[in-house]
């Protein structure tokens, strides 16, 4: 494994708490609700619902350095059938026509399998947020043929197609092993116009930088992967890092928070913000507490006051209309063409 500036359990930035102080506006910086408000889209408010998406456990066979999860393979927090049992409840009684399974590495959840046939039974579509190196570990090198059996839709984290970069802030060796894996992908249908298996790549940059267009650097992707490997992928989505948990960590560690944040808040785009995702989206931690985002649910940030905790108190119609929870690392979803976990939100 690489060397990796990681946030140690016990350390100060463990504690959402002090995440959220750490996270505060400083002396000249614009607070994030006050460029909200000059958009015209504050208080932002939610529009719906389109997407469940359910965290089932932070335990990962990686440890990246950017991960906002603060996931590896130490981590024992796993969502238990009875809260999965809640959220499909939730499906069940609705008409949320999405649910966004992540993690961690979801795969590992010893219960994720039935999760994903229960919902596919329910008529929802699925996602699996896959680090791909999974794909390989024992015990789950059949996934590719039970996620293409159930028609699941794949969304592969590979933060580069150069393997030096990937191996910098995923570990040593991980770049070969995602190659292999979304070779796999490709031998179960996965990335075929013929077969309607989606296969959607994530990029995030390796440092302390905005994405570049995602379309362009979709077709350098697919360029790339396609003559180097044969690989063949449906869509490539592009994330900011956001300046929370590890990535937070490193970022202070190396001295250059000020830098990126200011970065982050000089490219605020009111059009990113009328489209980020906690506006159609609703997230659930793997212990069933309610977020509208799974940023805000890292920094210990629950829904506002009035509103349902936990998942067994779902109420559409307060949840539906709710407003958001924001603050200064909301910038990270706002600037440049916007960031979510559905890519840019402005193409």
């Amino acid at each position: 494994m690489a060397t990796l500036s990681l946030i140690r359990r016990g350390s100060p930035l463990s504690d959402p708490a002090e995440q959220r102080r750490r996270l505060a506006p400083r002396p000249g910086e614009k607070p994030f609700d006050e460029s909200l408000a000059e958009s015209g889209l504050r208080p932002l408010t939610a529009t719906g619902i389109q997407v469940l998406q359910v965290n089932v456990g932070k335990r990962c066979n990686q440890t990246c350095r950017h991960c906002h999860v603060d996931a590896g393979p130490d981590r024992r927090e796993v969502m238990t059938p009875e809260t999965m049992e809640l959220c499909l409840d939730v499906l069940a009684r609705t008409a949320i026509p999405t649910l966004d399974v992540t993690g961690g590495a979801p795969e590992m959840n010893p219960h994720f399998r039935w999760l994903v046939a229960a919902a596919r039974s329910l008529g929802r579509h699925v996602i699996d947020r896959c680090n791909l190196t999974i794909l390989l570990a024992p015990g789950f090198t059949d996934l590719p043929e039970f996620l293409a059996q159930h028609r699941v839709e794949v969304v592969a984290s590979l933060p580069c197609y150069l393997k030096e970069n990937t191996d910098a802030q995923r570990g040593d060796g991980v770049f070969e092993k995602s190659v292999e894996a979304l070779r796999r992908l490709n031998a179960a249908g996965y990335g075929r116009t013929d077969t309607g298996l989606t296969l959607t790549l994530v990029y995030n940059p390796v440092g302390p930088s905005l994405p570049p267009p995602q379309a362009r650097l979709e077709a350098a992707y697919r360029e790339q992967l396609r003559d180097r490997f044969g690989i063949e992928f449906t869509r490539l989505f592009t994330i900011t890092n956001m300046p929370i948990s590890r990535f937070l960590d490193d970022l202070l560690e190396s001295g250059r928070y000020e830098a990126y944040v200011a970065k982050l808040v000089a490219a605020y785009n009111p059009a990113a913000a009328a489209g980020v995702m906690c506006r159609t989206t609703l997230s659930v931690n793997w212990d069933g507490t309610l977020s509208d985002c799974d940023f805000n649910q890292m920094l210990g940030l629950g829904l506002g006051p009035g509103l349902p905790r936990h998942v067994r108190d779902f109420d559409p119609g307060a949840l539906a209309s709710r407003r958001v929870v924001t603050g200064q690392h909301c910038y990270g979803c706002t600037a440049g063409s916007g960031s979510g976990c559905q890519g840019a939100t402005v193409t």
